[in-house]
């Protein structure tokens, strides 16, 4: 069967390969509903060094997926069944190092072709049930993934004192991961520390929200998520260090191309505990799954979606990118290509 597979060749710059699928071990999926990364608008801008341009291009876009099953010859997924689609590829099998750690993993639209193609031939488990969940909702369970697996990491790492949990950031990913909190430690005090007035009107329901420059002096925290990245982490993780109580988890989740400087006397002092988490694997796809289920996050997570025109051209394509650049969250598509 021959498959389209629409490439960025170059920056803002579409073509298209022809490939061929036979009907082997793989499950075939045809996608359903898109959203756009920030890493993928990275590369359609042309905002990464150049040398990484050149090394990863062409590619295919578009990491966050939903789709319709159309042929599955283990029997595990019945056709038509929505699943979502995993784009961590892990190569290797360890009972220790998550997959999406793990040396030789590789990551679908970086540098390998993501899922904006006519019909997508993956492994089985490579894949997640997405049976109850509306289709423009499961476009983002990838993303939603990433704080899931923040929180799976936050429970082996932390002390039990969790009265007060803080979060640095007010975009899509800080919106998640309140959103994943305050399901999972519904006894916590959810605080949400931003920039934008505007943007941190829609975390409405967490415990407390605030302005970054107008933090109370007293204002204390047990653990906090850092979801800022860019130059913004400096100045969220120098804020949780300064409000952070001591022994406490710092996630840091938010990507930096430069490097940040942290005030190591205090994180000794307080003896703090910093993990670095990007990404999920396949459990937290299945947890994450789950959760969509639930008609009171599908509501949430629905706030910060901005569902785009179908896409049935290239042109659209580049609309939707463009798009993007002006939706305060995470915009989404469904996929008629």
């Amino acid at each position: 069967m021959i498959n389209y597979i629409y490439q960025l060749v170059s920056p803002k710059v579409f073509s298209i390969k022809y490939d061929d699928i036979e009907f082997g071990d793989n499950v075939i999926v045809r996608p359903k509903y898109m959203a756009v990364c920030h890493a993928d608008q990275r590369y359609y801008q042309g905002q990464r060094d150049l040398s990484i341009l050149e090394k990863k291009l062409p590619m295919a876009l578009i990491h966050e997926c939903c789709g319709e099953v159309l042929y599955d010859p283990t029997g595990t997924y019945r056709q038509g069944e929505l699943v979502a689609l995993i784009p961590n590829t892990p190569t290797t099998e360890s009972d220790i190092i998550f997959e999406n750690y793990r040396k030789g993993s590789y990551f679908l639209s970086s540098g390998h072709d993501g899922f904006l193609r006519e019909y997508i031939d993956i492994p089985a488990n490579r894949v997640v049930s997405l049976d109850g969940v509306p289709a423009h909702i499961g476009a983002i369970t990838e993303f939603l993934t990433v704080a899931v697996h923040a929180a799976n990491r936050f429970d082996i790492a932390s002390h039990d004192i969790r009265d007060v949990i803080g979060i640095w950031g007010d975009g899509s990913l800080a919106y998640v991961v309140s959103c994943v909190l305050k399901k999972r430690y519904p006894d916590s005090k959810i605080v949400v520390v931003g920039k934008d007035p505007r943007k941190l009107t829609y975390f409405s329901f967490v415990d407390e929200t605030y302005i970054a420059d107008n933090i109370p002096v007293d204002f204390v925290i047990d653990h906090a998520f850092e979801c800022c990245g860019g130059e913004g982490s400096y100045y969220a993780i120098d804020d949780v260090i300064r409000y952070i109580n001591p022994q406490g988890t710092l996630m840091l989740m938010g990507v930096s191309e430069n490097k940040v400087a942290i005030n190591t006397r205090d994180v000794l002092e307080k003896g703090l505990t910093l993990v670095g988490s990007s990404r999920s694997g396949k459990k937290d796809f299945e947890d994450a799954a789950a959760m969509l289920r639930d008609s009171k996050l599908q509501r949430r997570l629905s706030m910060m979606i901005y569902e785009d025109k179908p896409v049935t051209s290239i042109d659209d394509i580049h609309r939707v990118f463009q798009t993007d650049l002006s939706t305060a969250f995470k915009t989404v598509f469904k996929w008629s290509l």
